[in-house]
């Protein structure tokens, strides 16, 4: 008897260390997700401000100028051409036939928007070296994909690659939008 009542006591304990544990954890949680809403918060008048800063900038009012993303560069409607970076290319996934913004501002950088996506097709095929150029095979088709993208998934001739291409239409580039396996090389 005076064994299962110490037995009682120890859980008893041990529970209500739990609940504190709970409880802190909780508090904690609370915490940390204020402090993300206040950091995101100055980030985004931060962002704000910058923009107005651009805005304003010295060297005169900023120019917007629309176009369509051909894989590697916008083409406005005059058929000027606007090298686009390979790693916002990358990150935002972007598929010839995109609609592209390009702000110009005062300052003279360049800032592009993805302003109208085309309908995308995903397709699966093995990544390919031809000089300096990386192609993924898909059905038989080659497509040519972004250097960024390739290193960023760290892409090695004949790993097997997901990527994304226009639903309709044709076009000879695809962007890489996951690496599925390493090529047999890497696996032995």
């Amino acid at each position: 008897m005076v064994l299962k009542q110490k037995e009682r006591r120890k859980m008893d304990k041990d529970d209500k260390k739990l609940g504190e544990i709970r409880r802190l954890l909780e508090e904690a949680e609370e915490k940390l997700m204020a402090a993300k809403r206040i950091l995101f918060e100055q980030v985004y008048q931060e962002q704000a401000a910058s923009r107005l800063n651009l805005e304003e900038a010295d060297g005169g009012p900023e120019t917007i100028i629309e176009g369509v993303f051909d894989g590697k560069e916008m083409i406005d409607k005059a058929g000027r051409k606007y090298l686009v970076p390979e790693n916002y290319c990358s990150k935002s996934k972007l598929v010839a036939g995109d609609n592209l913004k390009l702000t110009i501002a005062g300052d003279g950088t360049y800032i592009f928007k993805q302003i109208g996506p085309v309908e995308r097709k995903k397709l699966i095929g093995k990544l390919n070296k031809t000089g300096e150029r990386w192609q993924v095979v898909c059905d038989g088709k080659k497509y040519n994909c972004l250097q960024a993208s390739v290193t960023y998934y760290k892409g090695e001739k004949g790993d097997k690659m997901t990527v994304i291409v226009p639903k309709t239409g044709e076009s000879d580039w695809a962007a890489v939008e996951n690496l599925l396996e390493k090529g047999k090389a890497k696996r032995e």
